[in-house]
């Protein structure tokens, strides 16, 4: 098996069926076509011809990026194939960002692990939502 990565926006049908497929709620296909045209930037990952994951940055670009849509499929998952997406997006958002600028995410439990190895902290006491400033780990 060789997986590959690519920086690649996903189709719409792709985009919609690798968030279904590997656990992530639905979005409906006029806001799937408004959001993925509105991308910063997309990592893909692919088996063979397949896709079996991504990973989104959205936002303004300066003051603030959101990393979402994290997906890998359910047979491809415990691979490290996370980490793989995570990493790509992080190098992205070290090198075309503002130092200052308000990286975050929502993580669902326990994929907040891995948000953690890229430098995100758990914002609130009650929630999951974590923050990084691009340029350096953590939020200070």
């Amino acid at each position: 098996m060789t997986i590959t990565l690519k920086i690649q926006t996903p189709d719409v049908d792709t985009y919609l069926r690798l968030r279904v497929e590997s656990g992530l709620s639905g979005y409906g296909r006029e806001a799937a076509e408004i959001g993925l045209k509105n991308s910063l930037y997309c990592v893909m990952l692919y088996d063979g011809d397949e896709a079996i994951g991504m990973g989104r940055l959205i936002g303004d670009g300066g003051c603030f990026v959101q990393v979402t849509d994290i997906a890998v499929l359910p047979a491809y998952q415990g691979q490290g194939l996370g980490k793989r997406i995570m990493a790509a997006l992080t190098a992205h958002i070290e090198s075309a960002f503002p130092p200052s600028t308000y990286v975050s995410l929502i993580a669902d439990v326990p994929a907040n692990a891995l948000y953690a190895q890229f430098g995100f902290e758990e914002t609130a006491p009650r929630s999951l939502g974590m923050a990084r400033r691009a340029g350096r780990k953590g939020i200070a």
